[in-house]
């Protein structure tokens, strides 16, 4: 599976039982980096798919691999992990102030 990024191509060896996986992850970074809103529909479906094959190859081996090259699909896998992971991809001081900013926004909400 190859993939392309803002400067040049990647080649990714990825075991068979990702591939369908790995298409759609092809799939919603396009729509995500086309520059045009996508169809609203046609998002949350796609979403909902990546979701699902999501579901189905957490703790897969190759996984890390896969989430390196397609960043929208990490962050849809990091944002279903997140009750039990946190932040786990992003970067250790982006996690922390997310977390610091969200703790804010939280205690800002309480006061009111």
């Amino acid at each position: 599976m190859s993939s392309s990024t803002d400067a040049s191509t990647r080649v990714v060896r990825l075991p068979a039982t990702l591939n369908n996986l790995a298409h759609l992850a092809t799939m919603l970074e396009k729509l995500e980096r086309s520059g045009r809103a996508p169809d609203p529909g046609q998002y949350r479906q796609l979403v909902a798919r990546v979701s699902a094959e999501l579901a189905q190859q957490a703790g897969h081996v190759a996984l890390p691999q896969l989430l390196e090259v397609f960043p929208a699909t990490a962050e849809l896998y990091e944002n279903q992990q997140y009750d039990v992971a946190g932040l786990c991809l992003s970067p250790l001081d982006r996690s922390v102030q997310t977390e610091q900013a969200a703790r804010d926004a939280l205690a800002a909400l309480r006061q009111r």
